[in-house]
C-alpha cells in the first residue's frame, strides 16, 4: 500500500493518545504540542493553544508552551478573542497583523506586548447530533511575523483540524462519560454525608431532623464552609471516617 500520509499518522497517533491518555487536559497537552509541530517550520517556530468550551461556561486550556498558554488566558482574562469566537461562533478568525487589526483592541495590545503580530484560530468539527454537541473547541495558533498565516498555511491548519477533529470528539466523549459517573458518584456521597451529619446532630441535641438540619445550615454559613465539608467533619469527629454510599462496596 506504500507509506501513510503525515495526515493519517497524525490522526492514528491521536486516536491511540485517546485512548491512553487519564483524561481529556492530558490528551489536549498532546495534541497541542502535535499541532505546534506539524505546522511550525525551520527557525519559524508557531505556538498552539487549544480553548475546549463545555456547557458554556466551562473551558479547557492546552498549550504547546508556556508563552502559548500565557496568550490563551489573555482571552479569558479580557473575557473575548480570536480563539474564543473561533470556539462560540464556529468559524475561523485570522489576525493577519494585530498592529492593524481593529477588532479585540485591549486583548492586541496585550498580545502584541509578547511580541505577536498573526494569530490564526479555527474550530474543530465536534459534530451537533452527539451527547457532547455542546462543546465547542479551536485550535489556537500564534506567530511572531505579521501576515504568517498565508493561503498555503491556513489550508495546511484547517486540513489539520478536519484530520484530528474525530480524535478530540472521542476524548470529549470519555470525558463526559466519567465526568457524569464521577459527579454522580460525588452526589450521592456528599447526600450520604449530610443525612448522617444530621441524624448525629438529632442524637446530640434531642430535636427534630428540620432543627438539625437548620443548626447544620448555620454552621456552614457561619463558618463560611460548605454543608457538605461541615457534615463531613461532624462524622468523621466521631471516629467513623467519610460517609459512604453502597456503591462503594
Amino acid at each position: 500500500m506504500g507509506n501513510e500520509s503525515p495526515a493519517y499518522s497524525i490522526n492514528q497517533h491521536l486516536q491511540e493518545v485517546v485512548l491512553s491518555s487519564s483524561d481529556v487536559e492530558e490528551f489536549l497537552g498532546e495534541l497541542a504540542r502535535v499541532s505546534a509541530r506539524s505546522l511550525s517550520e525551520p527557525g519559524d517556530e508557531i505556538l498552539c493553544g487549544i480553548t475546549l468550551l463545555r456547557q458554556r461556561k466551562a473551558a479547557t486550556v492546552a498549550s504547546s508552551s508556556p508563552a502559548a498558554q500565557a496568550m490563551d488566558e489573555l482571552q479569558y482574562s479580557f473575557g473575548d478573542g480570536p480563539c474564543m469566537t473561533a470556539s462560540r461562533e464556529q468559524e475561523w478568525v485570522y489576525v493577519e497583523d494585530l498592529e492593524s487589526d481593529g477588532r479585540w483592541p485591549q486583548y492586541a495590545a496585550a498580545v502584541r506586548g509578547h511580541g505577536f503580530r498573526s494569530i490564526l484560530a479555527l474550530p474543530f468539527l465536534l459534530g451537533t447530533d452527539t451527547p457532547e454537541s455542546d462543546a465547542r473547541a479551536a485550535l489556537n495558533l500564534y506567530s511572531h511575523r505579521p501576515g504568517r498565516f498565508d493561503d498555503r498555511a491556513t489550508e495546511l491548519a484547517r486540513d489539520f483540524v478536519h484530520q484530528t477533529s474525530m480524535a478530540l470528539r472521542l476524548a470529549v466523549h470519555f470525558a463526559q462519560s466519567s465526568e457524569t459517573a464521577a459527579h454522580l458518584k460525588a452526589t450521592l456521597e456528599t447526600r450520604t454525608g449530610i443525612d448522617v451529619a444530621v441524624g448525629i446532630i438529632m442524637a446530640q441535641n434531642r430535636c427534630s431532623q428540620d432543627e438539625a438540619f437548620e443548626l447544620l445550615k448555620s454552621a456552614s454559613s457561619a463558618r463560611n464552609i460548605k454543608l457538605h465539608v461541615v457534615a463531613a467533619g461532624i462524622v468523621e469527629s466521631l471516629g467513623q471516617g467519610p460517609a459512604r454510599t453502597h456503591f462503594d462496596d
